[in-house]
């Protein structure tokens, strides 16, 4: 995946002068994970910039950039990271097309490798997904194949808005192939087709419940696995038609499940599919703790068993 991100980033350099990478050690170290490795080197120091390490500058110089027509990539070293810069998020890039009545797009991307499963310690395995998802004029995407960390990344950069585009960090060393077509932003994927129940997820959650659903079998259950791909703009249809098909559901994702996503999609799925449904919407999600240390994550973490054990809660006996 790291790799079908760089690719992703030296094919929009190649093709567009007006895209520009900046942040944290993107250059000549090529980023973190190495998902800048040689850009610098390629397109030149203007066009891949290192930055000081301060983020509220590195989104505000980024936001100047773009309202003067250039297409900046920014990247936020980790997750945790990107708080400092969430009042120029907040503030301004998520209102500028709105504030400027259209006049003023804002084609920006925020690159931010989230979520945990590395042993990061505090500050570097957040899931800070539902702050940005709860704010208006933002699209929020996360991938989790390869090809859709290219075929995403791809689209959030040509987009005129802003995109937060959230990089699993734990998939960074997933294997799959390129494809030249993945869907467009804004539509979900059955990953598995089921008759039981319907897992949906997104990002790192999506592997967990395909594991999940291998091992429902000697269960005598059939899960479906849905993979949003965008949260922002949700889709409804593609959700709410699983759902409606299989009567049951579980959202699966590694944020906290007080006011987490899970919240969000049960409360959407309920709505859309109340008389469909034969249980309530379960969730399995991360506790509702700051982020444990690196011995402790794989309790704090969904895994298969634990999503097991929400769907032999949906009620069976009915």
């Amino acid at each position: 995946m790291a790799g079908a991100l760089n690719r992703a980033l030296r094919d929009a350099l190649a093709e567009d002068p007006a895209v520009h990478l900046l942040g944290e050690d993107i250059g000549t170290l090529g980023g973190v994970f190495r998902v800048t490795d040689g850009l610098a080197a390629e397109f030149g120091d203007e066009r891949c910039t290192d930055t000081p390490l301060a983020e509220a500058g590195i989104l505000g110089t980024a936001t100047g950039m773009a309202m003067y027509g250039l297409r900046p990539v920014v990247e936020m070293q980790f997750d945790a990271f990107a708080y400092p810069a969430f009042e120029q998020l907040v503030s301004h890039v998520a209102r500028m097309r709105n504030r400027t009545r259209g006049a003023l797009p804002l084609p920006l991307t925020v690159r931010i490798p989230y979520g945990g499963g590395i042993g990061g310690v505090e500050h570097h395995s957040d899931s800070s997904e539902a702050y940005y998802m709860a704010t208006p004029g933002l699209h929020v995407m996360t991938p989790s194949t390869v090809a859709d960390a290219y075929g995403l990344l791809r689209q959030a950069i040509a987009s005129d808005d802003p995109v937060v585009f959230l990089e699993p960090k734990r998939l960074y060393w997933a294997k799959g192939e390129l494809e030249p077509d993945v869907p467009p932003g804004g539509r979900a994927v059955l990953r598995r087709p089921g008759a039981s129940a319907t897992l949906i997820a997104y990002g790192p959650s999506v592997p967990v419940c395909l594991a999940a659903a291998e091992a429902a079998r000697e269960r005598g259950w059939d899960l479906g696995v849905v993979d949003l791909r965008t949260l922002v703009p949700f889709d409804d249809e593609t959700v709410c038609a699983e759902v409606r098909r299989t009567g049951r559901a579980v959202v699966v994702h590694e944020a906290a499940g007080f006011a987490g996503p899970g919240a969000e999609i049960a409360a959407r799925v309920t709505e859309r599919c109340f008389h469909y449904l034969a249980a309530p919407v379960g969730r399995v999600t991360g506790f509702d703790i700051p982020y444990p240390p690196p011995l402790l994550e794989r309790h704090h973490l969904p895994d298969a068993e634990r999503v097991l054990a929400a769907v032999a809660r949906l009620q069976w006996e009915d």
